[in-house]
């Protein structure tokens, strides 16, 4: 593009920006006497459309352009062993000298989320539907093992498989009404599903506690040993001088091990005929009814299978808690969740969890921050999708291959070609 073409369009730019930001940042209430006093902030609002100007010229004057970065030979060799020296170093994490309750806490929070994140992949990365309730299956699994086990007393292994099924049967509900729908049609019908179900967990109050939620949730024991400073418990068990933090330790390798299930079944079921076929399907629906592929019982499994994970993280995640109720589950963590999967690149495993890892994560590093971490963030997802428009990880390895298994450009997945 022309310089003052490029010109011509960052001022647009920046000029949108002031409009968005002057009553965003530029006015700001304080408590004063007698009420409220308003002060402006007119020197942050300046900075932030020289930002969105020169952003937007550095955008248009590269337009058209293709950066060709070549990779050394020596980093294509030693990305195979980044995936194997990356989960050795998760298996060992609790055990390192600088890890302490904290870093415990948000590596269980970001494991859950990739496992919610490998769900949702199987059902948008894998089967390419749009799904916008993933929320409501992980509430399903939450408070299935809430009231099972408050309700009959049944243990966390035991509610645990019946949570994932509950949370499947609830996939197949959602499955049958949505089976000619695509796109957009399909986003506004799973969007609506995921309000539905947290409205009824808010209204019905005999059953579910209403906005009050429930509590008092058992938390999981180790073979029958719990983690408590009585006699007979963990600590007790095994000759240990009692430490809450046992009991987060092993939050983190259960949280671990269900996600990594969820890796190895996914991983499994894309070398079969039902993967090949979610794929088909994603990419042209047509094509897949020609090929004979019932559509139907395709599109059932994807979102079964993906909601029984779902179901198995509201699980963990109410054991955790120890204490659920319905804004935990709304809307925006639904969008988290397919953040993550667009963001790590549709059908790849390894970008969703190096997306849960810098979403979850990295907001985490900029908490100091306060008002400007969600500025932040939303930047940085902006220049993510302008830099990698198919994700971080936009190749593609063919689940099955005919001789030499090569990796293909993102940019022929999901098109339709």
């Amino acid at each position: 593009m022309k310089p003052a073409a490029a010109l011509r369009d960052a001022a647009l730019a920046a000029l949108v920006a002031f409009g968005l930001f002057a009553p965003l940042v530029g006015l700001r209430t304080e408590v004063a006497e007698g009420g409220l006093a308003l002060r402006g902030r007119w020197d942050d609002v300046a900075w932030l459309c020289l930002l969105a100007f020169l952003g937007r010229f550095a955008l248009m004057a590269l337009a058209g352009r293709r950066l060709h970065v070549s990779v050394p030979a020596w980093l294509h060799r030693a990305s195979r062993y980044a995936v194997p020296c990356c989960l050795g170093l998760v298996v060992v994490l609790p055990w390192l000298p600088f890890v302490e309750r904290y870093e415990l806490d948000l590596g269980i929070l970001v494991l859950t989320y990739v496992m919610l994140g490998w769900g949702l992949n199987i059902v948008v990365g894998l089967a390419g539907l749009l799904d916008l309730g993933y929320v409501a299956f992980y509430a399903v699994g939450a408070y299935s093992y809430a009231l099972l086990s408050l309700s009959f007393g049944l243990s966390f292994w035991v509610c645990l498989p019946l949570a994932g099924i509950l949370a499947a049967f609830a996939g197949v509900l959602l499955g049958f009404p949505v089976l000619r729908l695509r796109g957009d049609y399909l986003a506004i019908v799973t969007l609506a599903f995921g309000e539905i179900i947290r409205v009824v967990l808010t209204n019905w109050v005999s059953l579910t506690g209403g906005p009050n939620g429930l509590s008092g949730i058992p938390r999981p024991g180790l073979f029958g040993l719990a983690f408590t400073s009585e006699e007979g418990g963990f600590a007790d068990f095994f000759g240990l001088e009692y430490d809450p933090v046992h009991r987060v330790i092993f939050l983190y390798y259960l949280i671990l091990g269900l996600a990594l299930l969820t890796n190895w079944v996914t991983l499994r079921l894309r070398r079969q005929p039902l993967g090949r076929a979610w794929e088909a399907l994603r990419e042209d629906e047509i094509a897949c009814r020609a090929l004979g592929i019932n559509v139907t019982v395709t599109k059932l499994t994807a979102f079964a299978i993906g909601a029984m994970f779902a179901g198995f993280a509201g699980s963990f995640f109410a054991t955790r808690q120890a204490f659920i109720s319905p804004e935990s589950f709304t809307f925006i963590e639904s969008a988290i969740i397919l953040a993550i999967v667009v963001l790590g690149g549709m059908g790849s495993q390894l970008g969703v969890a190096i997306a849960a890892l810098l979403l979850i994560g990295g907001t985490e590093l900029f908490r100091d921050l306060a008002e400007w971490r969600m500025l932040i963030f939303g930047a940085a997802m902006v220049v993510i999708m302008v830099v990698r428009p198919r994700g971080l990880v936009g190749t593609r390895t063919p689940s099955i291959a005919l001789g030499e298994r090569r990796a293909i450009g993102g940019n022929y997945v999901s098109e339709g070609h």
